[in-house]
């Protein structure tokens, strides 16, 4: 039993893995990740002015302001990696602006530096606020000049109030971007876990509804048993969902490898200001730590989905069928899913707490809020013990409903057909 369990596991997995199906998505997966990637260097290449430069120009009417924006500009576009600009010095106000052009015009104003900022187009917010600092600087730098200030005194009276800052709440002390944070982060980070859930579900359903219209099912039981089979169709189905995984992250990789070393990488100051906040608010930290219970999760997750679907697709006698049985798989995922990207505004929630116990929406739901410190771990223990007494729910009662559904061809209404399997006695 146990070779021709493995046999059908090897024709499943196969089956999959040399479909031109299989083929074509992961080479299109993987020049559209190589593609990102890459996105200034392909720009540059058809022609496109990524690389253009910015020109900035200077209508100085202080006479004595010009020097001090261009060394401002300078020194914050070398800081911020915008080394693209240019910068020069006019002598007229000009009327007319070409698209790669700002003019800012300086002026005297009751002893304090005034500007315009003057642009054909919006202006990309980086920039924008590149400028403003360094027109900022330069209003101090002219402030001196003028009231012959000495600077160390202007720094003193510049400087920001130095404020401490205190949480009286016995609660895990977090910065308070963390909401704003996990609102952005997380959805990136549980979107290719929730279409690998999706793509299972389909997988295992879909595979089992054809076997039975296409009647070869009663050839396959009539060798192996039910219990076999479809553990067979869990275990290739699983894996081939893995690789899939292993091969987006590995065109990843190998993407980020390529386009560091060509120098095409051009990651935007937000995901870097990002970067920088879960690292300041220690979320990093807990995420690696949560790393081995979080792939539990996933691994028993999968396993859930995969049984849920099988032995609801055992009902199935057409793809209406499975399609019409699928719709509450996905509803209670895509629960998880939502719920995961609300979390972070309704912090302290019970309601949240007690969701992320539920078997399949914990898988998602859990470790955000374990990393936002919601939950503890032992929280998180907690929602992999009842995923594992789900899964024997579904293994005792669930084997039940595919024994005596997997050769059920009758006419009667799907959910009719789940019921009287259900309360069937072996």
């Amino acid at each position: 039993m146990l070779r021709k369990f493995f046999y059908l596991v090897k024709i499943s997995f196969n089956k999959k893995l040399r479909s031109k199906w299989f083929i074509a998505v992961n080479v299109i997966l993987a020049v559209a990740i190589f593609a990102f990637f890459n996105l200034n260097s392909i720009i540059t290449f058809f022609g496109g002015d990524f690389d253009k430069s910015l020109k900035i120009l200077v209508y100085d009417k202080t006479d004595i302001s010009y020097d001090y924006l261009k060394n401002n500009l300078t020194t914050l576009a070398n800081n911020l990696d915008e080394n693209k600009l240019v910068i020069k010095q006019v002598t007229e106000n000009k009327k007319e602006l070409k698209d790669d052009e700002i003019l800012i015009t300086l002026n005297i104003d009751d002893k304090l530096l005034s500007a315009s900022v003057t642009s054909e187009k919006k202006i990309d917010q980086d920039i924008y606020q590149l400028i403003y600092q360094s027109l900022n600087s330069t209003k101090q730098q002219v402030l001196v000049e003028k009231l012959n200030l000495d600077s160390n005194t202007l720094a003193m009276l510049s400087n920001s109030i130095n404020i401490e800052r205190i949480v009286l709440s016995d609660k895990k002390t977090q910065d308070e971007n963390t909401s704003i944070i996990m609102s952005t982060v997380f959805p990136s980070l549980i979107l290719p876990f929730f279409m690998l859930i999706i793509f299972l579900v389909q997988m295992v359903g879909g595979e089992i509804c054809e076997e039975k219209t296409t009647k070869s099912m009663e050839i396959i039981i009539s060798n192996v048993s039910p219990k076999v089979h479809l553990l067979s169709k869990i275990v290739a189905n699983n894996l081939f969902v893995l690789l899939q995984a292993l091969l987006l992250f590995l065109y990843a990789l190998v993407s980020y490898f390529i386009s560091s070393r060509n120098g095409g990488l051009n990651i935007p100051t937000e995901v870097t200001s990002i970067w920088d906040g879960l690292v300041a608010t220690g979320l990093i930290k807990n995420i690696v730590s949560f790393l081995p219970f979080l792939l539990v999760l996933i691994l028993l997750s999968f396993l859930a989905y995969s049984l849920l679907a099988g032995i609801l697709a055992s009902m199935t006698t057409n793809i209406e069928d499975f399609q019409q049985l699928q719709a509450p798989i996905v509803f209670i995922l895509l629960a998880g899913y939502y719920l995961s990207i609300m979390a972070g505004m309704f912090q302290g929630s019970i309601f949240l707490k007690v969701a992320s116990y539920i078997p399949l929406i914990s898988c998602l739901l859990s470790p955000t809020l374990f990393v936002m410190g919601e939950v503890t771990m032992i929280d998180v223990m907690i929602s992999i013990v009842l995923l594992i007494a789900f899964l024997y729910l579904i293994v005792t009662y669930g084997m039940k409903v595919y024994k005596v559904g997997i050769l059920n061809y009758s006419n009667e209404k799907v959910w009719t057909r789940f019921v009287k399997a259900f309360r069937k006695e072996d």
